[in-house]
Formats: structure tokens, C-alpha cells, sequence
């Protein structure tokens, strides 16, 4: 066998060693969401997610331009779509960021920061199954000009402003009850309610 042959059956069999330790985990400690990933699953999946990324594709380079107009409208298209699992700032500080499993990762540190642009691209476009990451790319990748703006986005994260997390929660989604509340203030607020603190409170 040749020197390389050797060194690819050296990782398969890493890998499959990992995927049983990894198993055998699993079948000991149940299908919790809860669990903290072990270090060599979290490894082996941040290696085949790697691998999973046609090299064509890891290569790419962003076709949109970094204005400040694409990074004010990543920030709309960010606040409206991803914050909800992975906050405003990329964090991931979120009631359904943090409870997923494997975790949302923060977006704004070097196991993310790390990836190519056409790796991050590839990841918004197409999603990752077995996770809670959808695919958001429609169409064919190269008009998918929405998820580009987001890669430009997340590399900005590690610099984004106060004034900038601020402007963009005025897009994060709001819920129905929210939504209620804000307007049986806004009828109090007009003379038209008498306690604000009552959504249920009618005349």
C-alpha cells in the first residue's frame, strides 16, 4: 500500500473508532438535548461538516461587494431571520439557541470566523441536516445574493456596534401576545384603555 493509502485508512479508522465511542455514548446517556457534547463528537462532526463541503464550493469567493449598504441590509435580513437561535450579536444567547444539540455555535468566535466564505455560504444556503439549521437559499447558489450579504454579516460580527445591535432589534420578529400587548398600550397611551398592564381589560 502506498504512503497515502496507509494515511486515509489511518482516518477512516479514526473515524469509525470516534463514531462508536460516539455511539456508545449516546446508547449510555440517552437522547437528551440537554447533555454538553463530548469533545471528540464535537471533533468528528466539525470534521465531516467540513468534508461534507464540495471543494468547489469551500473555495468560493463572496461575488458581493462589502458596502455599508449590504452590511445594513445582512443586518434587516439577520435580526429578522437568524437572531431568533442565534441573537443579534451572533452569540447564540437565546432561549432556543441555547437549548439545541448539538449547540448553535457563536457566530462570532474562531470555530466560525474560521470557516471560508464559501464554507459559511454553503452552510446558510443548504443548511445542515441533523441539526436546527434550515436552508435558506433559494434558487440557484449563485443568485442567492441574500446569503452572501449574510456571510459579509458574520464577519463583521467580532466588530459589530452597540448602535448597530440596536438598530436591529427593531426587526427581530415579535410574537402575537407582543404584539397585543404593544397595542393595548398604544390604546391606553390614546386615551382609549384604562390599564395597560390588562391586554384582556376592554371597555
Amino acid at each position: 500500500m502506498t504512503r497515502g493509502a496507509w494515511s486515509l485508512l489511518a482516518v477512516a479508522l479514526i473515524l469509525v473508532a470516534g463514531a462508536v465511542t460516539v455511539l456508545w455514548y449516546v446508547l449510555q446517556s440517552g437522547f437528551s438535548a440537554k447533555d454538553r457534547p463530548m469533545g471528540i463528537e464535537v471533533m468528528i462532526a466539525r470534521r465531516l461538516r467540513h468534508l461534507a463541503v464540495p471543494q468547489a464550493q469551500r473555495e468560493m469567493k463572496n461575488p458581493v461587494p462589502a458596502t455599508e449598504e449590504v452590511l445594513a441590509e445582512a443586518r434587516i435580513h439577520f435580526a429578522d431571520h437568524c437572531a431568533s437561535c442565534h441573537a443579534n450579536d451572533g452569540s447564540c444567547s437565546t432561549l432556543i439557541g441555547k437549548n439545541f444539540y448539538p449547540r448553535t455555535p457563536d457566530l462570532s468566535k474562531s470555530e466560525t470566523q474560521s470557516l471560508s466564505d464559501g464554507e459559511l455560504f454553503y452552510i446558510i444556503h443548504n443548511g445542515i441536516r441533523f441539526t436546527g439549521m434550515p436552508a435558506w437559499g433559494k434558487g440557484r447558489p449563485e443568485q442567492d445574493l441574500d446569503s452572501w450579504n449574510l456571510v459579509h454579516l458574520i464577519r463583521h460580527l467580532p466588530n459589530i456596534t452597540s448602535e448597530e445591535l440596536e438598530d436591529m432589534e427593531r426587526y427581530n420578529p415579535v410574537s402575537q401576545v407582543e404584539r397585543e400587548e404593544q397595542e393595548h398600550i398604544d390604546r391606553f397611551l390614546r386615551g382609549e384603555e384604562i390599564d395597560p398592564q390588562s391586554p384582556s381589560h376592554h371597555h
